[in-house]
Formats: C-alpha cells, sequence, structure tokens
C-alpha cells in the first residue's frame, strides 16, 4: 500500500509532469520552479517545498500537487468543487418550480402531466450545467 503522506520536493530531481502528458519535469537554474519537457508548462514550489503549483493557467483556480513519493496527488481547492453540486440542485428547484407554475396542460389532461413534463425539463437544464461545469 502506498503511503499518503507528502514528501518534500527536491529541487535537483526530475518527476513526471502532473498533467498526464508524460513529460518529465526537470528542475529550472536558480529558481524554485520546474518545467516540463512536454507540455512547457512551469511548476512553481510552493508550501515550505511540499507543493508544486502550475504557473501560467487559464482554469479560475490555481492547480497544486503533492508528491507522495510515487505520484502527483491533486490538491483541492476549498471552495471550488464544493459550490458546483449546491448550484446545480438550487437550479434545478428553482426551474421546476418555475416550470410547474408556468407550463400549461393541454385540455383534458392531469396535473401530472405538468409535473413529469417540469421534472423533464428540468433535469434536461440540470444535465447541460452539469456538463459545462465539467469542462
Amino acid at each position: 500500500m502506498q503511503t499518503q503522506k507528502p514528501h518534500k520536493i527536491d529541487l535537483n530531481g526530475d518527476y513526471p509532469c502532473p498533467c498526464r502528458r508524460r513529460g518529465k519535469l526537470t528542475p529550472i537554474a536558480l529558481t524554485d520552479a520546474f518545467g516540463c519537457n512536454r507540455c512547457q508548462q512551469i511548476f512553481v514550489v510552493q508550501d515550505s517545498g511540499h507543493t508544486i503549483e502550475q504557473l501560467s493557467t487559464n482554469y479560475p483556480y490555481k492547480r497544486a500537487w503533492r508528491w507522495n513519493g510515487h505520484q502527483w496527488i491533486v490538491v483541492n481547492p476549498s471552495l471550488g468543487k464544493g459550490y458546483v453540486p449546491l448550484t446545480l440542485l438550487f437550479m434545478f428547484a428553482l426551474v421546476f418550480l418555475l416550470l410547474l407554475t408556468t407550463l400549461s396542460a393541454p385540455a383534458g389532461s392531469q396535473v401530472a402531466f405538468r409535473v413529469v413534463a417540469a421534472l423533464v425539463l428540468s433535469v434536461m437544464l440540470a444535465f447541460m450545467l452539469w456538463l459545462a461545469c465539467r469542462r
């Protein structure tokens, strides 16, 4: 069983790239940074030498990893991931209620049709939002 305890990053060592592109991180001279020979990304050593952080990124949150001696472990941002399910649930409930109150049922049908139609449309919207958040 592999240990999950983070190891201090050796500034003179070579490591695999955490971006999963089969690259190799090599130290950049006179800095506390590493460069990947495959994806051309630069990673800066942070947190007293226990974490590397991607320097140039187009993500809203900086990506960071810890080395456990065998592989890189993603350091999750504290706020970013927790709000996505809550936001999806809130949007689903809001759209469901709005559709339920505004959807007109055809003549002669029951309230069950309105509920099922609102549920289907709400699930489709929540699925589209979920797909957009995954990107």
